[in-house]
């Protein structure tokens, strides 16, 4: 197994904006952690994460039983390091195509 590039976004509680479920309503932030191959692909993918993290692309507000809380967005996100595609994990092959492809 390689080595691995770990990003870590942090939200904070905050308020919602137009466009989301509810503006104007707080919301829940959380530790959202993500994996990429340190190779030369993968670094390539981390700056493309970056900029979409940076255009408010990463992530999207939902309310769920009457909380608005932070989840991830439509991008996907490699999430372990293990169980493969149907996880969110590695072995995915196609996962540096799909998500640049994405973004």
């Amino acid at each position: 197994r390689g080595t691995a590039l770990q990003p870590l976004f942090k939200t904070s509680y905050s308020c919602s904006k137009v466009g989301d479920p509810r503006p104007g309503q707080s919301y829940k932030g959380g530790h959202f952690c993500a994996f990429l191959p340190d190779n030369k692909e993968g670094r390539k993918t981390a700056m493309l994460l970056k900029k979409a993290f940076e255009h408010g692309l990463t992530f999207q507000i939902k309310s769920c039983n009457g909380e608005e809380r932070v989840i991830w967005g439509l991008i996907p996100h490699k999430t372990s390091l293990s169980g493969g595609k149907a996880r969110n994990g590695y072995p995915d092959t196609q996962y540096l195509r799909e998500v640049r492809t994405v973004l």
